[in-house]
């Protein structure tokens, strides 16, 4: 457990989903295509971010930390998603989508979870448009950099989903500097 929430507090050594991204970048995004992977995710329904966040991070660490049906303890990742629905309108209640990357020990066959509001998923290959920011992250900032990723994007032409977007984490709330948050929007294929 110590190892664990050391590495949850500190976020050093910590695995990551694997990318390529072409050497040739815009200047306030990248593009990064993920390869397929395994994650551990608990869906919310509500209007804040911040509390599916907080609420999500719990339900996936106690997942991590033993309370699954093999009772095995799997190492933190980085980075901690969340994947938002928005409801249709401002005061509508959005599907946030919390998860953890399952790391390389764990990949073939993860603990099955006990919790019944957690759940194993697939996510097939994707590419992404990332733009990263810093400081502490919260719903407010978040917004504000995901409209200029959409801006960004509007300039360049590129084909993109507006919904879902994802919110991502890579640090421990007890990182102060340096820190690394993102917001991804994927890309979908020029209609013809």
């Amino acid at each position: 457990m110590l190892k664990a929430a050391r590495q949850a507090l500190f976020s050093s050594g910590l695995q990551y989903p694997e990318f390529t991204a072409p050497e040739k970048q815009p200047e306030d995004y990248q593009v990064r295509t993920y390869q397929a992977a395994k994650w551990v995710s608990t869906t919310l329904s509500g209007t804040s971010l911040d509390e599916a966040m907080r609420v999500g991070f719990r339900r996936l660490f106690n997942y991590i930390q033993g309370h699954n049906h093999k009772k095995a303890k799997v190492e933190m990742t980085a980075p901690v998603t969340c994947r938002v629905e928005p409801g249709a309108g401002p005061a509508c209640e959005s599907r946030f989508t919390v998860s953890f990357f399952i790391p390389k020990e764990h990949r073939q066959v993860p603990p099955p979870p006990s919790d019944p509001d957690v759940f194993l998923e697939n996510r097939e290959q994707f590419t992404a448009y990332v733009r990263s920011y810093g400081g502490f992250s919260n719903e407010t900032l978040a917004r504000d950099e995901l409209l200029k990723l959409l801006e960004s994007l509007g300039r360049d032409g590129v084909h993109f989903a507006e919904r879902p977007y994802y919110v991502a984490g890579y640090d421990s709330p007890f990182k102060l500097l340096k820190r690394t948050n993102e917001v991804w929007l994927l890309q979908t294929q020029a209609h013809t």
